[in-house]
């Protein structure tokens, strides 16, 4: 057997809640727009964009979150987070929930909005924007199994004991298994990969000393503190 240069990472996990268990996370896929942002806006005919970050920004949401360097718009996007359990590619989105979904997580999809528009402007990729340390804060998972597949529930964030986000589950314009099924056509999804299914409408800027709480019905609640290392 061949011998390992470097002493190998410890592998990213997160808690199962209600356990002693953890979930090994593997790569980390991110919806882009998936609630309506306005009144009226309308279900876009294609699926929404995609992009990743890696599973080592994947942080308990729990404690101090660190402000990043480098930025001076940090923002907050309050999302459910799905784990998959069985892997597969073209993935029936009927069979999704049955066959494919693990359970369930609250999670933050952190960005550096000045740096993510420097890069929409430039015509260049997003990472700097969305794939910093602490980039992905997530609750505990909630199995499937446990909790079923939550189709409805609120999804709310509050800054300071001020509301800036909410919506419903069900106000998704694309549902998690649509979203499975976008996903396994790119790429053979596989046991350990989040999805995070996309952000409502409300999203907004952090300061340190910032406290934010937000969560989902039945899935899971947080409160962090943004502190300045």
């Amino acid at each position: 057997m061949a011998a390992f240069v470097l002493p190998p990472p410890a592998p990213t996990t997160l808690a199962v809640a209600g356990t002693d268990a953890v979930f090994p996370v593997g790569r980390v896929f991110c919806i882009g727009r998936n609630y309506r942002w306005a009144a009226g806006e309308t279900r876009p005919d294609a699926m929404p964009a995609w992009f990743m970050k890696p599973a080592s920004a994947v942080v308990p949401a729990q404690g101090v979150l660190p402000y990043p360097p480098g930025t001076t718009d940090f923002c907050h996007e309050i999302e459910l987070v799905v784990a998959i359990g069985q892997g597969g590619r073209d993935i029936a989105p009927a069979d999704a929930e049955a066959r494919h979904i693990w359970g369930y997580a609250a999670g933050l999809d952190l960005t550096l909005r000045d740096l993510q528009q420097q890069a929409k402007q430039a015509g260049g990729p997003w990472e700097a924007a969305k794939a910093f340390d602490h980039a992905a804060p997530c609750t505990p998972l909630v199995p499937a199994t446990v909790g079923g597949h939550p189709r409805q529930g609120a999804i709310w964030l509050a800054v300071n004991g001020v509301e800036r986000q909410r919506a419903d589950l069900a106000d998704l314009l694309w549902p998690v298994p649509e979203l499975v099924a976008m996903l396994s056509r790119s790429v053979a999804l596989r046991p350990g990969d989040l999805i995070f299914t996309g952000t409502p409408a409300g999203v907004g800027p952090l300061q340190a000393g910032d406290t934010l709480a937000g969560g989902v019905a039945g899935i899971g609640q947080f409160t962090l503190h943004v502190h300045t290392p």
